[in-house]
């Protein structure tokens, strides 16, 4: 099936939390080099910006690395987290509205030995693409790619017309944000139920 990459009106739409639950299924392809890596993104969290204590821009926080969340939906934001992993997440909504929506896990489609020679691992196992730091070191998104344009050949999201049940669309409390106190319970975390490349909760 032929793949279309997402145009930038997908990404500016106003509610985040659909963009996010319409990002399952969709391919998210990184060619770096001339590598060509792709996955199905199984596993996403939302955050609503300046009203989320979750957010790296909750309350208007504004900093050199967080000012790309302030742009046009349509880019991504990529993020160091404990000096070790990188962290993909796409900006949604329009320009000074800091929606933003970490990609979590990847079901690998292509690539896949590539993936293996980036990660040192010698199998294409589960732990390949689960999980976002996982994920970003496979497809080779580094912190260079924050600001990129989904528009580019370097890195976009495309469709390919895979459509799943909506049975299997499941919800629960984002992971790791402990300190956004109530926050924290927000059922902003979606992804494709039973997907063994899912890292958090599966059921």
């Amino acid at each position: 099936m032929k793949r279309k990459k997402l145009k930038p009106e997908f990404f500016r739409r106003k509610n985040v939390l659909q963009v996010a639950r319409d990002l399952l299924g969709k391919i998210l392809v990184s060619n770096q080099d001339g590598l060509v890596t792709a996955g199905r993104i199984v596993e996403v969290e939302a955050y609503q910006g300046v009203t989320d204590k979750a957010s790296h821009a909750y309350g208007g926080r504004r900093t050199n690395r967080t000012e790309v969340m302030y742009a046009r939906g349509g880019v991504a934001y990529v993020y160091l987290c404990y000096g070790i992993h990188h962290l993909f997440n796409v900006v949604t909504n329009e320009k000074e509205i800091p929606h933003a929506i970490l990609v979590r896990a990847l079901e690998p489609l292509e690539g896949i030995e590539t993936m293996l020679a980036r990660t040192g691992k010698k199998r294409a196992g589960y732990s390949l693409t689960r999980g976002p730091g996982n994920l970003s070191k496979a497809m080779g998104i580094r912190r260079q790619h924050s600001g990129y344009s989904l528009q580019l050949a370097a890195l976009y999201i495309a469709d390919d017309n895979y459509r799943f049940g909506k049975d299997r669309l499941r919800s629960s409390p984002r992971i790791g944000v402990d300190y956004a106190g109530e926050d924290a319970k927000r059922p902003y975390r979606f992804y494709l139920q039973g997907n063994p490349f899912v890292s958090g909760k599966n059921s």
